[in-house]
């Protein structure tokens, strides 16, 4: 009799080319793969937004982590009617983020700087170059601000203002979340919460978990959790989330052939 496949679930968005180096991993050790999304990332009322008394006009730049939150920003700027200059520069993270500028503005016309890895600590790096360290930064972050680059950039000296512009909120999802994974990768402190919600008898018993950065690793055990690995900088043995996932398997696999 054929035993059950486990089952990976990473709560991101599936990657649009259909893959990703988490296939070859479940493949390998026998695993089924889902991605979900958990969480969805939406723009604040313009009405808190104008509380914060922020003017664009005094900016000559602004940095993007990640494609929602450049929906979210000209989302929010499209409702409160106003116009960012057209020489506005905007800093982000990788090259994927700064394509998807061209939604939103004609990106032939801007000036437009990104880094290679995108890691955040590279995107700093970039901003702090002197050709770029007088700039006038805008910083949209979350609406309780866990977002990691104002961390990072304390003790910099660069002009930047943080700016509200979204908030994360758990995404309704209609045909419900099955509680049939074995694995589950967060990638959000709000993902750690989100889980509750979306399954309110949730028991982790010996389901395993493991979290994307310092902040999701807190999450996880604040919410009473037990955190099994996690990926918070790159190590000789993983230098990603994936190379996280793979060490952990391979030594979970070198450990179950010793006992057999």
């Amino acid at each position: 009799m054929a035993t059950q496949r486990k089952k990976i679930l990473i709560s991101q968005p599936a990657p649009s080319s259909g893959r990703s180096p988490y296939h070859d991993i479940a493949n390998q050790y026998n695993y089924d793969l889902e991605f979900c999304q958990l969480i969805q990332t939406v723009a604040i009322d313009p009405i808190e937004f104008r509380k914060q008394r922020i003017d664009f006009s005094a900016f000559t730049a602004i940095t993007f982590t990640s494609k929602t939150i450049i929906d979210c920003f000209f989302e929010l700027v499209k409702s409160l009617r106003v116009t960012i200059p057209d020489t506005m520069k905007y800093f982000c993270t990788s090259e994927s983020v700064a394509l998807y500028l061209q939604k939103y503005i004609v990106y032939r016309k801007r000036r437009v700087f990104f880094g290679a890895t995108g890691q955040t600590s590279e995107l700093i790096e970039l901003m702090t170059k002197p050709t770029h360290n007088k700039e006038k930064f805008f910083i949209p972050i979350s609406e309780d601000k866990t977002d990691a680059l104002p961390i990072l950039l304390e003790g910099k000296k660069l002009n930047y203002t943080e700016g509200i512009v979204y908030r994360t909120i758990t995404r309704q999802i209609p045909e419900g979340l099955n509680n049939d994974f074995d694995i589950v990768l967060f990638f959000s402190p709000y993902g750690v919460k989100a889980i509750k919600e979306l399954i309110p008898d949730f028991i982790q018993n010996d389901k395993i978990f493991g979290a994307f950065g310092k902040l999701t690793s807190e999450a996880v055990e604040e919410e009473g959790f037990r955190l099994d690995f996690n990926f918070v900088t790159p190590t000789e043995e993983y230098r990603s989330m994936a190379g996280a996932l793979e060490h952990y398997l391979e030594k979970q696999h070198a450990k179950e052939g010793k006992t057999n």
